[in-house]
């Protein structure tokens, strides 16, 4: 049973680097393209809907990897102790958020999915005014712009920290001064992903 935790919890780390990490910088760059107006954004979009199985690459290399980080995550999360009452240290801190970041980010993804592929499904002429569909219906909705920055600061910090403990779970970032440079970088990371994903919420607002 232990041997089998390890190797789960291995892989949970590796699928939030690859293919979820990953998947993560691409979608905050192809998101980034709404600060150049409606017809920029909808030509990109158009763009992916058309690439060689697609509808696959979905399935195997993103929904199938974030379930299994998604549901196996919040098990961790239901199972660990939490005590920064008591010990209100800064690692520990990140623990914690790290746990709360991904509660949210079950939850805000489910959203996310529902409103940009479920709805497009069942009505794909929106793929054709994706930008307009995002601004005039979900994003006239302070609730939802609200949601949405909620899930891009969760996403940028939950990446850029899982990040920072996959280097020590798999030995890159072994000793005190990597683990710490590690850190900065992370950081910095973090930082960038999130002012990526509000430059792009905000492309939706002046065109």
């Amino acid at each position: 049973m232990q041997q089998t935790s390890f190797w789960a919890r291995r892989i949970h780390s590796l699928s939030g680097v690859l293919p979820i990490g990953a998947f993560l910088l691409e979608h905050m760059f192809e998101n980034s393209y709404s600060t150049q107006g409606p017809a920029a954004y909808n030509a990109m979009v158009m763009k992916i809907q058309e690439l060689p199985y697609v509808l696959w690459m979905e399935v195997f290399i993103i929904i199938l990897p974030i379930l299994f980080h998604a549901v196996y995550g919040t098990w961790i999360a239901l199972q660990a102790k939490y005590n920064v009452v008591q010990y209100p240290h800064f690692r520990n801190w990140m623990f914690t958020l790290q746990r709360i970041t991904g509660i949210i980010l079950f939850f805000y993804i489910g959203m996310h999915v529902y409103e940009t592929r479920v709805q497009v499904f069942f009505d794909e002429s929106i793929k054709l005014h994706f930008f307009e569909y995002m601004r005039d219906e979900i994003f006239s909705n302070p609730l939802y712009v609200g949601l949405y920055v909620a899930g891009i600061l969760s996403a940028a910090f939950h990446f850029a920290n899982g990040l920072w403990t996959f280097g020590i779970v798999w030995g890159i970032t072994a000793g005190r001064k990597a683990q710490q440079l590690s850190s900065y970088a992370c950081a910095g990371l973090g930082v960038l992903v999130a002012g990526m994903g509000i430059n792009s919420l905000l492309g939706f607002f002046t065109h």
